[in-house]
């Protein structure tokens, strides 16, 4: 029997999907059956019938039982969470370092949940890595935003009434995010400057044609994880990065802001000082918003005012390319769905010990087994309020005897009657 497939329609304001029509018809061919919550792909530009089309079925929640393979951008909704079946297998982004409480209703629901922003970064994963993907865009529209509020034109202009000069961009952080800006910011015609702790993006900055800035001491030699990520620097490097940043952030008109370390606060890379001596009008753009930010003063999901500077803290910035964003995404997940399929027999074969299984998969058998993750999950599990459910009525008071009066008159025991009953008080 097919396996089968249920892509759902995402919670709050996410406007990305899980699956593209491009991405259902080869999900089809490999031998699944493709549910499609009705609505799911509207907000990304695809309506039901394109899903349709390629090869899907248009249902509803109510065949989140039915599935065995549950496709999300971010983390189920608690209504698919509670439908689905134990056993089930979650493919999403699931932002483990902050949502213990998120981990542990996924494990008591049974769902096997396989966190896409894990994945290794290795050659073969890839056509699977999500945060690439996903940053890619994000760079490209950080640039689109801060040109749209900058209010002179990017590129130098020579006209008879005379020169409009380049714009000048720094971009600070060169990974994904970072050298999509500086490759976007250059086409535009800005002149753009980068700096990085890595070593390795000075090269990648210069191939696109930027300048590099940095403080290239020994420190900053080393300063590169082996996943190729960022190590955090000491604070005697950041206070002479800071010195040199705010003497050339003073001469930008755009700063865009890409750094973050996964599982950390994003650093402090901008403060209202310098934010200060940047001419009137200028533009930042704070990718790592949602982390804390890398801008002082810069605030999730708005354009705030910030020492006469426009600083552009959108949250879910790939959401807002979501067509674009939704068919990478969808093909990520397809790389990684094919990795578990057999090509001869079209079997689908979940093996927990697999390398990039084992490297993303937060909960199974109804437990948090990522040994990252569960100290924090059975913490949180620990701190949780303990519900107590309501005991027993307890047997009701004997009620105290009515006092009896002596017989005085004829008419005392109508006396009693007539007295107010307190017994409800008692």
């Amino acid at each position: 029997m097919a396996k089968l497939i249920f892509v759902g329609r995402e919670a709050g304001e996410e406007s990305r999907v899980a699956a593209s029509p491009e991405t259902v018809k080869r999900l089809v061919g490999l031998g699944f059956e493709v549910i499609v919550e009705s609505g799911a792909g509207l907000r990304s530009g695809v309506p039901d019938q394109d899903f349709a089309a390629a090869g899907a079925t248009i249902g509803s929640i109510a065949d989140v039982g039915r599935a065995d393979i549950l496709l999300q951008v971010v983390s189920p909704p608690d209504a698919v969470i509670a439908a689905a079946k134990p056993g089930a297998v979650l493919l999403a982004t699931l932002n483990p370092y902050d949502s213990a409480e998120a981990l542990n209703r996924l494990a008591d629901a049974g769902i096997t949940a396989l966190a896409m922003e894990l994945m290794p970064r290795i050659t073969r994963a890839q056509s699977m890595d999500v945060l690439s993907s996903q940053a890619n865009l994000a760079g490209y529209r950080a640039v689109i935003d801060a040109s749209h509020e900058y209010g002179r034109a990017i590129p130098m202009m020579m006209t008879a009434a005379g020169t409009v000069p380049a714009a000048k961009v720094f971009v600070m952080g060169a990974g994904v995010a970072g050298l999509q800006a500086i490759a976007t910011a250059r086409r535009l015609g800005a002149v753009v400057t980068a700096t990085d702790v890595r070593p390795a993006a000075k090269e990648q900055v210069a191939s696109l044609g930027a300048k590099f800035i940095a403080v290239e001491d020994e420190e900053f030699k080393a300063a590169e994880t082996a996943a190729g990520y960022a190590k955090p620097m000491s604070q005697a490097y950041q206070a002479k990065q800071a010195a040199l940043v705010a003497d050339h952030i003073a001469k930008q008109d755009i700063v865009i802001t890409t750094a973050l370390i996964p599982g950390r606060a994003a650093p402090r890379l901008v403060t209202r000082a310098m934010l200060s001596a940047m001419k009137p009008g200028s533009v930042a753009v704070d990718l790592a918003v949602e982390r804390g930010g890398n801008i002082e003063g810069s605030v999730a999901g708005t354009i705030a005012d910030v020492e006469g500077v426009k600083v552009i803290g959108y949250a879910n910035v790939p959401g807002r390319v979501a067509a674009s964003a939704s068919a990478l995404y969808a093909r990520n997940l397809y790389a990684f769905l094919e990795t578990m399929v057999d090509k001869a027999t079209k079997e689908f074969s979940f093996n927990p010990d697999e390398e990039l299984v084992k490297a993303t998969m937060l909960t199974h058998g109804g437990a948090v087994v990522h040994p990252t993750f569960r100290e924090a999950a059975d913490a949180a599990r620990l701190a949780a309020p303990v519900v107590v459910t309501a005991a027993a009525e307890a047997p009701e008071a004997p009620k105290p005897r009515a006092r009896r009066k002596p017989a005085e008159k004829a008419q005392a025991p109508e006396a009693l009657t007539d007295a107010p009953d307190n017994k409800e008080e008692l």
